[in-house]
């Protein structure tokens, strides 16, 4: 039995209370799901036994414009209601998804991917000088990108991680694909300089593997075939129950 937290004109508000207010906030709740995060939720929840209680005794619920209003959100949750039954016993099964995927392959392909470390100055005269030092072993790619680099990467020896083809500017887009893995590429001018790139690693377009979208493609089936069957509901019914639409 939970445990009860306070009594208003005899009624009372448990723990259980308390919790289901919280669940209702969402996400939101998340910030209230702490001892006087709860203290708080009790309080709102005294105060509205409180404004329910005056309700009852000013007779509020007879009165025509509650009748009014409740009797629309009746027909809200009625409607909702409706809905819900309509589309809660879609389910979408584990095989559903895998034969949607092989039959759609080309919808999962990850497009080209890169991993490189650049170095970008003002100059194409320091960008040539750096790459003369780097090629010579004079220092490495590392070492220069944290000495001259203009970019926040230099933190990192330049490194720019993986990205995929269309991430960067053009001009650096068709240079680093272009160019093959463990090359340095001489300067290459954007709009914000000159770069020069090293590329660590490129790997071609593939189809991303099941198990790691399966979920997604569940999900999106489930809304499709969710809506297919409401849109069907809404046909048959129309059947029923003629409509004439006037024009807006």
């Amino acid at each position: 039995m939970s445990k009860v937290l306070a009594t208003v004109g005899g009624m009372p508000i448990t723990d259980n209370n308390v919790t289901e207010f919280l669940m209702s906030l969402g996400q939101r709740g998340q910030a209230y799901n702490t001892p006087d995060g709860r203290r708080e939720i009790l309080k709102q929840l005294i105060s509205n036994k409180l404004m329910l209680l005056d309700a009852k005794r000013n007779l509020y619920e007879a009165e025509p414009a509650f009748k009014a209003h409740l009797a629309k959100v009746k027909d809200d949750l009625l409607t909702s209601y409706a809905t819900e039954k309509v589309i809660s016993q879609i389910r979408i099964s584990d095989k559903d998804a895998e034969e949607y995927y092989e039959n759609n392959k080309e919808k999962f392909k990850s497009g080209e991917t890169a991993n490189a470390n650049h170095i970008l100055v003002d100059s194409e005269e320091l960008a040539k000088e750096i790459l003369e030092k780097i090629n010579s072993g004079a220092t490495t790619f590392e070492a220069a990108a944290t000495e001259y680099s203009s970019c926040p990467s230099k933190e990192n020896g330049g490194s720019l991680g993986d990205f995929g083809r269309g991430q960067m500017v053009p001009e650096f887009d068709s240079a680093v694909f272009a160019m093959s893995v463990g090359k340095i590429s001489g300067p290459v001018k954007t709009q914000f300089g000159y770069h020069l790139i090293r590329l660590n690693s490129k790997s071609d377009s593939s189809v991303m593997p099941f198990a790691q979208i399966s979920e997604d493609i569940k999900n999106a089936l489930l809304v499709e075939k969710q809506r297919a069957a409401y849109d069907s509901k809404i046909n048959q019914l129309k059947i029923l129950y003629p409509v004439d639409m006037m024009t807006i």
